[in-house]
């Protein structure tokens, strides 16, 4: 169980890394595509670098007027 647990901090360190190299923390303006995005590929981790590319898009209700 121990083992797991490592496998999956470096899972992630992983995937952080692709998103910086992405450079998705620099154009990160708080929407909800961009925190998606990048939670994405945070989880995908080393899929990443063999050519999975997520990306989100997300549709947030407007106010009435």
């Amino acid at each position: 169980m121990r083992s797991g647990r490592w496998v999956l901090v470096v899972w992630l360190i992983i995937g952080a890394l692709a998103a910086g190299q992405r450079h998705y923390y620099a154009k990160f303006d708080g929407s909800c595509a961009d925190f998606a995005t990048i939670g994405i590929t945070l989880v995908s981790g080393p899929l990443n670098y063999i050519g999975l590319n997520p990306t989100a898009s997300c549709k947030v209700p407007q106010p009435s007027k």
